[in-house]
């Protein structure tokens, strides 16, 4: 968000989780993860998060020092997702080492209209407003535009999946990215926590697009754990399996982060519920199709 704004030159701390712009990653990391989530199953990711956040442990580590080092005007956090934001006592302990108090924006977004208000908010601290008015506008037409161009479709069911294991719904904006692309999601949660749901709602629902897109992680992470769903009751009758009709996504990119580029990620959408309609211009790395030879090599397994 702050390099679309053109501030990447002020941008001086970053978290582990900044990883885009490229041009950004030699930043000081001030926000580490508490947990080796990289060589965690998806499993004990959910358990260690929910033993964690039961015992009021926070997930994230902020280095006082360096922090008091970069001595920032202004601090930019989240405490929309308790698992994707540090607490605020660690905020609050950080400050008090700080030479001077920065103003701190704290943002909260739930839907697209609030991811754009974030964006004029930081452009506002930074002094040019203009700058997010004019990318908000040029967002909202092209958003304007898909949606115009679906209103005549048929709208497929759609099943956007945030966790496997266990299966979690989507929620916040990505119900309302599917509703633009032409796609219906009835087991979403519209502007609220995507939450863990039973598979039987999956099979319930029959979606005829099922996207695999598990929070925080690029398409490589993702396709590595779409085998496990496999093995899920009923997998191989949804609609959307026997169609063909399953992707796995780079959801950090596209979906799980609140900024300009769920612009990109509502194409995409666009594209895989609409193959016929909308092409899709962008990286080889956005997706990929989850071959159904490779699902019956790993049922036999």
């Amino acid at each position: 968000m702050v390099c679309a704004l053109g501030l990447e030159d002020r941008l001086i701390g970053i978290t582990h989780e900044c990883d885009y712009p490229p041009s950004i990653q030699d930043r000081p990391v001030v926000v580490r993860s508490a947990l080796p989530i990289e060589s965690m199953t998806q499993a004990e990711i959910d358990t260690a998060v929910s033993a964690r956040m039961a015992d009021g442990q926070s997930l994230y580590e902020v280095d006082e020092v360096l922090l008091k080092q970069l001595a920032p005007d202004l601090i930019l956090t989240q405490d929309l997702c308790q698992v994707c934001a540090p607490s605020g006592n660690e905020i609050t302990q950080a400050l008090k080492l700080l030479p001077s108090k920065p103003e701190i924006l704290w943002l909260t977004p739930k839907s697209l209209r609030q991811i754009e208000e974030n964006l004029l908010d930081i452009a506002k601290a930074a002094g040019c407003p203009e700058r997010a008015e004019k990318l908000i506008a040029a967002n909202r037409a092209s958003l304007e535009e898909i949606a115009f161009e679906t209103v005549a479709a048929t709208q497929p069911r759609v099943f956007c999946m945030e966790w496997i294991d266990p299966v979690y719904c989507s929620g916040h904006w990505v119900p309302e990215m599917v509703k633009i692309a032409g796609g219906v999601d009835e087991i979403s949660r519209l502007g609220t926590d995507s939450v863990r749901i039973p598979w039987n709602e999956v099979l319930e629902w029959a979606p005829d697009v099922l996207v695999i897109m598990p929070c925080g992680c690029h398409l490589n992470k993702t396709m590595e754990l779409v085998p496990q769903i496999f093995q899920q009751p009923g997998w191989f009758d949804l609609p959307a399996v026997r169609k063909n009709q399953v992707y796995a996504v780079d959801a950090s990119s596209y979906f799980a982060r609140p900024g300009p580029r769920v612009l990109e990620g509502t194409k995409l959408l666009a594209h895989l519920i609409h193959p016929t309609l909308f092409s899709w211009d962008g990286p080889d790395t956005a997706y990929r199709r989850v071959d159904v030879n490779m699902m019956q090599a790993a049922r036999s397994a």
